[in-house]
């Protein structure tokens, strides 16, 4: 691009460009390299400048995709590239500016053209072009070399190796989201990718032995959330001409992020793109996504997945087994400091899930905390907020609420934890309140808005299952969390009604005239009943196992006991209601005994009184059932509505939910079989 390239616009007339495109070879001894890495133009801050970068270089690209084969012109860039990054480190430590810039700026210029021949060309072709090698006449060696095996090895050793400076940022950043580019070629494909040039490059051969450095740095990248240097870090003087610009960290922070791809699914609201406190981080985090999330090789399994299902803590002495691979051993602590303060960010949610579902290191650790407030809130604030997030981080969400619904320890202590003033909560002042019963209160909260506005199966299931795991353990339920149950099954129960009649007229109208379709009621109640079924298993539950410890729900219930009458004959829920009906029976007789005109206070000291007097054996546990958290996956499937459809991809500058798109889309094509008890 030349040191007089300052504006975007001059680019198409760039002549170092113009060279680089064009049909004469260049070698990589040329002194015009160090013509065309000395430019310094301020990178794309925006989805509008991204644009006007893209516009404006579409004919140098065009023509190099055209003269390459013939050229090598960018095996040649990345040949220089590789060689520059060999005194790189060397560079970092004696503070040269100057060779690290212009490093940076060939890094730069790789990463716009791998994102172009992704786009344009299958990997067939892509490779060919990583893998000329100029010929002499007469010479028929077909030994060629790898250019993008080398490139890949060397990105991995940057990442990795190069300590992080004011002046090492901007490249380390580079790097990292110029693997995330090469790993986009799935995005072009309407199939899962088991035999691509991923699979070829990074799960074997010289990549091979970098895996579990290559997922540490990472995670210690996301965990330290390194700010930019400030603007006087890193500062190149001006040309005397004016031509050239101020080229610092600070005005390039970007530079590294308009690479990303960035997918909208089918349905989802965009997600909202704060600033970024630290590219590096979030870099990092969607790269490691990214490669946590590909597929298995045909022949050998994902071996970053195998560094994430298995790492440990440092402070855990124990040796790793000899059959475990790619080990090693992270802070836990920091870690999990940095998960619950980045929670706002769907793809730290979806790191948040990976570590919970893969690690059982980090599910132990986690769950043997004594802070888990700390985690559990940012995750309800996600949910309570659910009209503002996409709905693949709500999914999220509630299956982390799932898997930590799982242990029986959470379900206690989570009611022992108590919270004061939650300002977030906006329904009711909530001055003091148990983070079990705030759980309750969110989640029941996100059932009725579904119910209101999305309408969505799936998000109801899971959210009665979260409930439905944590009923044998509800202790102390605040009083308005017991009157959200129950209000909650009165809304089911009013829903039901509406329907049962809608079917019943459906059908009288039907008699008169056999040529209307009738609606598909059938369906619509048995999806209903399903649902006031497993809101029913979730009182009796409760119920059934910690009578002595809800008596604000036994109140709820005695209130609101006409809503369980029509359903005490119902064949569907016969079984389910013989313990709420004795509840109810029990406690309603020793209310009339008490008198008329009873305060709260008093009724609730009669309820307990009554717990004590009611004998145990009188209510049966139901059978205990397990079904499949299959349904889990399904609402992955079922949020993630047309992400399988690739069409019209755009590249959009610093949007917070890049690769967690294609980490969940590949993440959608595998079967996680998760459990609960209900």
């Amino acid at each position: 691009m030349g040191s007089n390239s300052s504006r975007i616009g001059d680019l198409p007339k760039n002549e170092y460009l113009k060279k680089l495109s064009g049909t004469e070879s260049i070698s990589e001894n040329d002194p015009f390299w160090n013509q065309l890495l000395s430019f310094s133009f301020p990178a794309p801050t925006s989805s509008s400048e991204l644009k006007l970068l893209e516009e404006a270089t579409i004919s140098v690209c065009r023509s190099l995709v055209e003269n390459n084969p013939r050229t090598g012109n960018l095996g040649a860039l990345i040949k220089v590239f590789l060689s520059r990054t060999k005194e790189l480190k060397l560079s970092a430590e004696c503070q040269n500016h100057i060779f690290i810039w212009q490093t940076h700026n060939a890094l730069f210029i790789i990463c716009c053209l791998l994102k172009v021949f992704i786009c344009q060309m299958s990997e067939e072709e892509l490779q060919l072009h990583f893998t000329y090698e100029e010929k002499s006449p007469g010479n028929y060696s077909s030994d060629s070399e790898d250019l993008l095996e080398e490139l890949l090895c060397c990105l991995m050793q940057l990442i990795t190796d190069i300590p992080l400076l004011d002046i090492t940022y901007e490249i380390s950043v580079e790097a990292i989201s110029t693997m995330v580019v090469f790993l986009s070629c799935q995005l072009f494909h309407k199939e899962v990718l088991r035999q691509s040039i991923s699979h070829k490059y990074l799960m074997r051969g010289p990549c091979l032995p970098y895996t579990s450095k290559l997922v540490k740095t990472l995670l210690y990248n996301f965990i330290r959330q390194e700010k930019p240097p400030p603007p006087g870090a890193h500062v190149f003087p001006q040309q005397s001409d004016g031509g050239g610009l101020l080229y610092g960290l600070a005005s390039g922070v970007a530079t590294g992020l308009w690479t990303v791809f960035t997918l909208g699914g089918v349905g989802s609201k965009a997600a909202a793109s704060p600033e970024l406190s630290s590219p590096l981080a979030n870099q990092s985090l969607l790269l490691l996504l990214v490669l946590a999330n590909l597929t298995d090789a045909s022949d050998a399994p994902n071996p970053y997945r195998q560094a994430i299902m298995s790492f440990k803590n440092t402070q855990d002495s124990s040796p790793f087994p000899s059959s475990i691979p790619h080990a090693f051993q992270i802070n836990f602590n920091s870690l999990y400091t940095a998960l619950c303060e980045q929670q706002t960010s769907d793809q730290a949610t979806l790191l948040l899930y990976t570590l919970l579902h893969q690690n059982s290191n980090i599910r132990t650790y986690m769950l043997a905390r004594t802070d888990m407030e700390n985690l559990v809130l940012p995750i309800l604030e996600i949910l309570y907020h659910v009209e503002e997030r996409n709905s693949h981080h709500v999914y999220m969400a509630l299956i982390i609420l799932l898997i930590l619904t799982e242990d029986d320890g959470f379900n206690r202590s989570i009611h022992e934890v108590i919270l004061k003033n939650i300002t977030w909560y906006s329904e009711r002042v909530l001055t003091e309140i148990s983070l079990g019963s705030l759980l309750i209160l969110v989640v029941i909260r996100t059932i009725q808005y579904n119910m209101t506005r999305t309408r969505d199966k799936y998000l109801h299931t899971n959210c009665l299952a979260a409930l439905a795991n944590m009923s044998a353990q509800f202790r102390s339920l605040h009083q308005y969390a017991a009157q959200r149950i129950i209000s909650l099954f009165s809304l089911l129960s009013k829903k039901h009604n509406k329907v049962l009649e809608q079917a019943t007229q459906s059908l009288r109208g039907s008699l008169s005239s056999n040529d209307v379709p009738l609606p598909d009621y059938a369906q619509d109640l048995n999806v209903i009943e399903e649902v006031i079924r497993m809101m029913l298993e979730i009182i009796n539950s409760c119920l059934t196992n910690s009578l002595h410890h809800n008596p604000n729900l036994v109140y709820a219930l005695l209130y609101k006991r006409d809503l369980f009458e029509q359903f005490r004959t119902h064949p569907s829920f016969q079984d389910i209601m013989q313990n709420i009906d004795l509840v109810i029976s029990f406690f309603s007789s020793r209310l009339l005994q008490a008198g008329a005109e009873l305060s709260v206070e008093r009724v609730l000291e009669i309820i307990k009184q009554g717990v004590v007097a009611l004998p145990k054996d009188r209510l049966k546990p139901l059978a205990d059932r397990q079904v499949d958290r299959v349904l889990a996956c399904q609402a992955f499937v079922h949020a993630a509505s047309g992400f399988s459809q690739f069409h019209g991809l755009s590249v959009r500058f610093a949007s917070q939910d890049v690769c967690t798109h294609l980490s969940l889309y590949i993440n959608l094509h595998r079967h996680h079989h998760h459990r609960y008890h209900l």
